[in-house]
């Protein structure tokens, strides 16, 4: 996310999320209202804003590692420059996120696959992360193998899930409207059993009141 403005409350952001025990957070450049980094026009934050928002999000990782004993929040880096402004300054946002101390890279809508092998060009210690968009975006789908000859070792599937659960729920409709139960509905017992129904039986029984 962006933070939620500038350095501070980037830091108060981080700060928050890290001391909750999560994993890691993704910052990024993109002025609000932000939009998808492959549809529409871009407006990114001045590069001195960007850095102070990743300096910020690493000195609380640093803080609340310090304070509390736990493993650092991964600062994720994002960087929307490559379609606001252009390749040279998301590649030099990359930079200076790195030098601000992120723990991974990013920069989305990159173009071409020497575009991304750009990427990886900077900062070649830190981890970079792709996005793999589904459906079609600005930038090659490619294969995990691929990805990793290029250099990155992380990667993101964000529609894959929506995806097919938007595909399912309108071929339930359509069966539904023709007077059908879906053939592919799990059976309650299945449902059951993903939501965790049994252990809240367990729960419910554990801690009944009845006298019977």
């Amino acid at each position: 996310d962006t933070g939620y403005g500038n350095g501070v409350n980037c830091h108060r952001t981080v700060s928050l999320y890290a001391k909750l025990g999560f994993a890691g957070i993704l910052i990024e450049d993109q002025e609000w209202p932000k939009s998808c980094g492959h549809v529409g026009p871009k407006r990114v934050v001045k590069k001195a804003e960007a850095v102070a928002r990743i300096r910020a999000a690493c000195d609380a990782r640093d803080e609340v590692a310090a304070m509390t004993g736990q493993d650092p929040i991964m600062v994720f880096a994002r960087s929307d420059a490559r379609q606001a402004v252009g390749l040279s300054e998301a590649l030099e946002r990359a930079q200076c996120f790195a030098d601000a101390g992120a723990d991974a890279l990013f920069v989305d809508a990159l173009e071409s696959e020497e575009e991304m092998s750009a990427l990886c060009s900077v900062a070649p210690a830190i981890p970079k992360m792709a996005n793999n968009l589904e459906g079609g975006g600005k930038t090659p789908l490619l294969p995990r193998g691929r990805l990793g000859e290029l250099g990155y070792s992380i990667v993101a599937y964000p529609l894959s899930l929506l995806g097919v659960s938007i595909k399912a729920m309108q071929s339930a409709l359509d069966e539904l409207a023709e007077d059908r139960i879906p053939d592919s509905i799990p059976t309650l017992g299945e449902i059951r059993d993903v939501v965790e129904w049994p252990q809240y039986d367990a729960l419910a029984a554990k801690y009944s009141s009845s006298e019977d």
